[in-house]
């Protein structure tokens, strides 16, 4: 196991994955770690970028970020962070914001922020105003009152997309500053969806409608 791997809990298996060591002589690519190349390369990175350095991966995003911004309130350490994190990094997004409480529970990453611009906000008022300086629309997503469907909605392709925490959602303040918030449309009985499961499924959504 790597240090990138999460501790195994009670009767959890682990998969090997990724690379083994690769036999020298070396390829000569500066993108590449040596000790990766050494020691076997077992993140969690597709298979493009294996035995590349953080830094050289990072680059590589980069160049192909999605102009989308994810936000995320964390007042009460919503574990849920980590995975909402993971999800970014999957759509690739221009920047993670924390808002609130700078520390959280980075188990669910898996690693991924180290690929990201993760940003901290003190509050949703220094959100707003970092949003306005950048001229990006600031979206909440929450079954609320006043919200409207996701579906169909036009996502603008320049936005910074705010979700709430598990349980209590949007802050007040959080969807007074939104242009609008958005819901996601559900059909059994639960009243709401897992936070993190509701903001890849707004990822997606705006994935469907810039990046098909």
């Amino acid at each position: 196991m790597t240090p990138d791997e999460p501790p195994l809990g009670p009767g959890e298996f682990h998969r090997q994955v990724g690379v083994p060591p690769l036999p020298t002589p070396w390829p000569t690519d500066p993108r590449l770690d040596p000790d990766l190349l050494a020691n076997g390369d077992r993140r969690n990175v597709v298979d493009r970028f294996r035995y590349w350095q953080v830094s050289a991966v990072s680059a590589a995003l980069d160049e192909d970020r999605s102009p989308l911004h994810i936000a995320i309130e964390n007042w009460q350490h919503d574990l849920n962070i980590g995975s909402i994190v993971r999800t970014a990094n999957a759509f690739n997004v221009a920047g993670v914001h924390i808002v609130g409480r700078r520390d959280w529970n980075r188990r669910g990453a898996m690693v991924t922020d180290r690929y990201l611009h993760v940003f901290h906000h003190a509050d949703v008022d220094a959100l707003s105003r970092w949003a306005e300086a950048e001229r990006l629309p600031l979206i909440g997503l929450d079954n609320i009152d006043g919200s409207v469907p996701i579906e169909g909605f036009p996502i603008p392709r320049r936005c910074l997309l705010l979700l709430g925490q598990e349980g209590p959602g949007l802050t007040p303040d959080a969807a007074a500053a939104c242009e609008a918030v958005l819901a996601i449309t559900q059909y059994g009985s639960t009243r709401s969806l897992n936070a993190s499961a509701a903001g890849a499924i707004a990822m997606f959504a705006w994935t469907l409608q810039h990046r098909p």
